[in-house]
C-alpha cells in the first residue's frame, strides 16, 4: 500500500497511519505493550464464494457466502470467523444440496464462534454457508485506523453530489475485509475466490481474477462473476463498481486493463502505459513471471491513501488521473512511482505474504525497493539515488522510527508499527543488502525466496535463509542488526595526512546510542590521477583506517557507493568537496558537496559548486540549486542570471524551467517580460502559472487581463496563479471564479489560498453576501481539519479579515468573522 501524505506550512493533514500505525521500543516491554504472535491456524481457508447485492440508500451490502475450510492439523468441531458489525441471518453446514443450521455466538459483533456439526479431522474439508448483511457506515473507525474501520465504501451513493460519480470500492488492509464478508482475516491465511456482484446495468465492475460470467437480469441489473483460481490473503479481496471506461492493454498473453472515469479515458495510455514494461522488467529481474491471471488498475474517488495492491487488481486514488498538460510536469510520468510500488507488491505481499503484521517489512519494504529500482533502471542511477535519499530523510525525520525494530514483536494498539520503518528504512536496508551480496546473488536470492514461498506466507527468517542458500554467506549479523535491532549509525568522519610517512588516516566514530553496527563499506582514494578502491569493515565504536599512499590524496571518499543508511558528519575541506563534485561518479557525491556548500557558502569553492549544480546532469539537483538561498548572493548573481535564463528557456524538464522562471520573477526586472509571455503558451500548466505570477510582479494590469482570458479553461496551478493575480486587484466581479476554485481545490490548495490571498480578496469585496460566503468557506475548512492542526492559522486569517472589514466600516462582517472564530474554537 502506498501512502501519500500532504504537508502545508508544517501542518500535516490527511494524516493516515500505515494499516496499524505502529511504534515500539527496541528492547524490553513497556507498560501496555504485548507480544504479537503469528495468528494460530486452527482452520485453514481453502475457497471463498460470495454473492453480493447493494442497498445504496442505506449503504448496506447483502451477502451470501460459501466458505470452504479444513482443520489445519488438529481435529476440531468449532470455527471462529471475523465478521465486524454485521447482521447474521443464517449459518449452516453444506451437505450436498441441504443447508443444516449451525449454532453460533456472535461475540461483540466482531467474532462469529460457530459450533460445527461434528469434529473434523486435520485436512478434512467442509463448507459453511452464511447469509448476512454488512453495514459499513455504522461501524466506528478505530483511532488511527480510518480505513480499517469500514472495509467497504459507498461514494456519493444517491448521486446527490454534482460532478462526483457514484462508486463502491473496498479497502481490506490490514484486517477490514471482514467488514464486508466473514472470513479468517489474518495475513497468513490463503484462499481462492469467486465473487458475484449484482449491480445496475450501467455500472462496470472489477474484482480479483478473471470475469467469467455476466448475466442480465429482468430488473435492469446485471450480475458479474469474477473468479480467482490462485490463493491469496483475505485482505487482498477487492471490489470496485462505477461508471468506469476500460482501456485494454496487454503483457505477453495476459490482459492488462486500466479503469478510469470517462473524462480521463483518452489519457489512459499516458497515465498507465508503462505498466507492461514494468511487468516485463520485474519478471526478468526476479526470475519469476508476473503470477496472476490478469492485471488491472482502477482509479476511484475519495480514496485518501495512495493505492492498494489487491491481487491482480490495484486500486488507485484519483490523484493519478491527469491530463496531458499535467503529465508533462512529471519527469517520471503520472504516478509512475506508485504504479511500480503496487506492481512489485504483486510478488511481495500478494504472491508471498507476511505471516503476521510484525513481518510486514516483507511486503512494504520490498514495494519501496521495487519502485526505486524501477526509477534507477528507467530514469538512471541518479534518479534512483535521489529518491533513496528522500527515503532516508523521511526515516531520519520521523521522531520514533529509530526506536523500533524493523520486525517489531512488541507494540501497543494505539501506536503500532511505525510506517517510516517498514517503508523508508526497509527499502534502504534491502538496497544495502543488494550492495553487499552483489546484483546477481541478490536477485537470485529474491527469486529463490519467491519460488519457495509462493502462494504461502513467510517471515523474515525465510528471506534470510533464501539469501544464504544462494550466496553461501552467513547473514545473521546483517538481519540481527537491521531487522531485529533498531536505530542506525551516526558517523563522524575525520582525516589526518602525514606528509613524512605518506600515511592517510581516517577516523570513523559511531556516535549513536544503542548497538554498534557492523558495516562493510567501500573507500575510494583519489591520488595522483588514479582511484584506489578499498573494501573495509567498520566494527567498533571508533575505527581507524590506515592507507599508505604515494602522495597526499585529493579526496578520500568514505562510503563510496553511498549506500549506508546512516547520518554522516564528514569533515572534508572546501577544496576536497569541490574535487568530489567534479570527479566522484555518483549523484550522492555531487549532492553531498552541494549540501555542504549551500549550508555555508563562504568560500570560492562552495560558490563554484553551486554554480556547477545549476547545470548538473540530473534535473533534481538543478532544481535544488535554483531554489537555494545562495542564488541571492551578490558576488555570483551576475553569473547566475544568464544560467537561469538559459534554464527557463531550454531545460528539458519543465519543473526546472518553472523554478527558473519563478526565480527570475523575483528579480522584478522588465528584462524577462518577453520570456514570461512566451512561457504562457507552454504545454506545462506549472510553467504557465509561474510565468503569469512573474508577469504580475512587473506588469499587474497586463497579468490581470491575461488572467481574465484564462479563467474559462483554468485548471490546477493556473487556477492558483489566477487567484494570486486577483489577490492584488480583484473586485466582486472576480469573486464567483475565486470561490468556485476554492471549493473545488484540494485541501492543501484551499489552505494555501486561505492563508495567502483570502484576507486581501475578501477585504476588497463590496457585496456583503460574497463576504459572508468567504468567511463561511474558511470557517468550514478550519472545522473540518481542526484535528490535523489547521485551525490556529485559519483563525488568524479570520482575524485579519475582521480587522480589514472593520476598517471599511463593515461591522456586520467583522462580527461574523469573530463569531466564526468562536465557532471554530468550540468545535470538536
Amino acid at each position: 500500500m502506498k501512502i501519500i501524505l500532504f504537508f502545508v506550512h508544517s501542518v500535516l493533514f490527511i494524516a493516515l497511519t500505515v494499516k496499524a500505525s505502529y511504534a515500539q521500543p527496541s528492547s524490553g516491554v513497556k507498560k501496555g505493550y504485548g507480544y504479537r504472535e503469528t495468528p494460530e491456524r486452527i482452520n485453514d481457508l481453502i475457497d471463498t464464494k460470495l454473492d453480493v447485492k447493494f442497498d445504496y440508500k442505506k449503504a448496506y451490502l447483502h451477502g451470501k457466502e460459501w466458505v470452504t475450510l479444513k482443520p489445519h492439523f488438529y481435529a476440531t468441531d468449532s470455527l471462529s470467523l471475523d465478521a465486524k458489525g454485521m447482521d447474521i441471518h443464517k449459518i449452516a453446514i453444506v451437505k450436498g444440496s441441504k443447508l443444516l443450521p449451525l449454532k453460533y455466538i456472535y461475540d461483540d459483533s466482531l467474532k462469529l464462534n460457530i459450533k460445527l456439526d461434528k469434529k473434523y479431522r486435520g485436512g478434512e474439508q467442509y463448507v459453511v454457508y452464511i447469509d448476512y448483511t454488512s453495514k459499513p457506515n455504522l461501524l466506528h473507525d478505530k483511532p488511527g485506523h480510518k480505513l480499517d474501520g469500514k472495509g467497504l465504501y459507498f461514494v456519493n451513493p444517491m448521486g446527490t453530489e454534482a460532478d462526483k460519480p457514484v462508486q463502491i470500492w473496498t479497502q481490506g488492509e490490514a484486517e477490514a475485509s471482514s467488514c464486508w464478508f466473514p472470513t479468517i482475516d489474518v495475513p497468513n491465511q490463503k484462499t481462492t475466490q469467486q465473487l458475484s456482484m449484482t449491480v445496475l446495468s450501467k455500472y462496470t465492475t472489477l474484482s480479483n481474477g478473471l470475469l467469467i460470467a455476466q448475466k442480465n437480469n429482468s430488473d435492469g441489473t446485471r450480475t458479474d462473476t469474477w473468479k480467482q483460481k490462485l490463493p491469496h490473503s483475505p485482505y487482498l479481496f477487492m471490489m470496485a463498481i462505477g461508471e468506469f471506461k476500460i482501456y485494454k492493454d496487454k503483457w505477453r498473453d495476459k490482459e492488462v486493463n486500466y479503469y478510469l472515469e470517462p473524462k480521463y479515458f483518452p489519457y489512459a495510455k499516458a497515465i498507465f502505459g508503462q505498466t507492461p514494461e514494468m511487468m516485463e522488467f520485474f519478471s526478468k529481474a526476479l526470475g519469476v513471471d508476473f503470477p496472476w491471471e490478469k492485471y488491472s488498475q482502477v482509479v476511484v474517488r475519495d480514496y485518501p491513501l495512495g493505492a492498494m495492491e489487491n491481487s491482480s487488481a490495484t486500486l488507485h486514488g484519483e490523484y493519478v488521473q491527469k491530463s496531458p498538460w499535467e503529465l508533462v510536469d512529471d519527469p517520471n510520468g503520472s504516478g509512475g512511482t506508485t504504479i511500480a510500488h503496487e506492481l512489485f507488491h504483486q510478488w511481495f505481499g500478494d504472491l508471498v505474504t507476511c505471516e503476521s503484521w510484525s513481518n510486514e517489512t516483507l511486503n512494504e519494504s520490498f514495494a519501496v525497493f521495487g519502485e526505486k529500482y524501477w526509477n534507477e533502471k528507467k530514469y538512471g542511477k541518479d534518479d534512483g539515488d535521489a529518491k533513496r535519499y528522500d527515503e532516508l530523510q523521511a526515516y531520519l525525520n520521523n521522531k520514533t522510527a529509530d526506536l523500533q525494530n524493523l520486525v517489531p514483536f512488541y507494540y501497543s494498539d494505539e501506536e503500532g508499527i511505525n510506517g517510516s520503518n517498514i517503508y523508508d528504512k526497509g527499502g534502504l536496508v534491502l538496497n544495502m543488502l543488494r550492495n553487499y551480496l552483489g546484483e546477481e546473488a541478490f536477485f537470485k536470492g529474491l527469486g529463490h525466496y519467491l519460488k519457495g514461498r509462493k502462494f504461502k506466507s513467510a517471515e523474515v527468517q525465510d528471506l534470510r535463509l533464501a539469501f544464504e542458500e544462494i550466496s553461501g554467506k552467513d547473514l545473521n549479523w546483517f538481519f540481527n542488526q537491521w531487522y531485529y535491532g533498531s536505530g542506525h549509525p551516526i558517523l563522524d568522519i575525520t582525516y589526518s595526512w602525514d606528509d613524512q610517512t605518506k600515511i592517510e588516516k581516517v577516523f570513523i566514530a559511531q556516535n549513536q546510542k544503542g548497538q554498534i553496527f557492523k558495516l562493510p563499506i567501500a573507500v575510494d582514494i583519489y591520488v595522483a590521477d588514479t582511484t584506489q578502491r578499498h573494501q573495509v569493515w567498520l566494527n567498533q565504536s571508533k575505527d581507524t583506517l590506515i592507507f599508505k599512499l604515494p602522495a597526499r590524496p585529493s579526496l578520500v571518499n568514505v562510503d563510496a557507493d553511498k549506500i549506508l543508511l546512516a547520518e554522516k558528519t564528514d569533515h572534508k575541506t572546501p577544496v576536497e568537496y569541490l574535487f568530489q563534485y567534479q570527479n566522484a561518479p555518483l549523484y550522492m557525491d555531487r549532492f553531498e558537496s552541494y549540501k555542504v556548500a549551500i549550508e555555508q557558502p563562504n568560500t570560492l569553492e562552495y560558490k563554484q559548486i553551486i554554480l556547477s549544480a545549476l547545470k548538473d546532469q540530473y534535473y533534481g539537483l538543478r532544481l535544488k540549486a535554483i531554489n537555494s538561498t545562495i542564488a541571492d548572493d551578490k558576488e555570483i548573481k551576475g553569473s547566475i542570471l544568464p544560467i537561469m535564463t538559459e534554464l527557463a528557456i531550454h531545460d528539458d524538464k519543465y519543473p526546472v524551467r518553472t523554478a527558473a522562471i519563478t526565480y527570475l520573477g523575483k528579480t522584478n526586472s522588465q528584462d524577462f517580460r518577453q520570456l514570461y509571455i512566451a512561457a504562457l503558451t507552454s504545454p506545462s500548466l506549472s510553467l504557465r502559472a509561474a510565468a503569469l505570477t512573474a508577469l504580475n510582479n512587473i506588469s499587474p494590469e497586463e497579468a490581470f487581463k491575461i488572467a481574465k482570458s484564462l479563467q474559462s479553461k483554468a485548471q490546477g496551478p493556473i487556477t492558483n496563479a489566477i487567484i494570486g493575480v486577483y489577490a492584488s486587484n480583484s473586485t466582486d466581479a472576480e469573486w464567483p471564479f475565486i470561490i468556485n476554485a476554492f471549493k473545488e481545490a484540494s485541501v492543501q490548495a484551499k489552505f494555501d489560498n486561505a492563508v495567502k490571498t483570502m484576507p486581501k480578496i475578501i477585504g476588497r469585496l463590496n457585496n456583503s453576501s460574497n463576504v459572508v460566503q468567504g468567511i463561511n468557506a474558511i470557517c468550514d475548512l478550519a472545522v473540518a481539519y481542526k484535528k490535523y492542526g489547521m485551525a490556529p492559522r485559519l483563525i488568524k486569517v479570520l482575524e485579519e479579515i475582521a480587522k480589514v472589514r472593520k476598517e471599511k466600516n463593515d461591522n456586520e462582517s467583522a462580527i461574523l468573522a469573530r463569531k466564526a472564530i468562536e465557532y471554530i474554537q468550540n468545535a470538536k
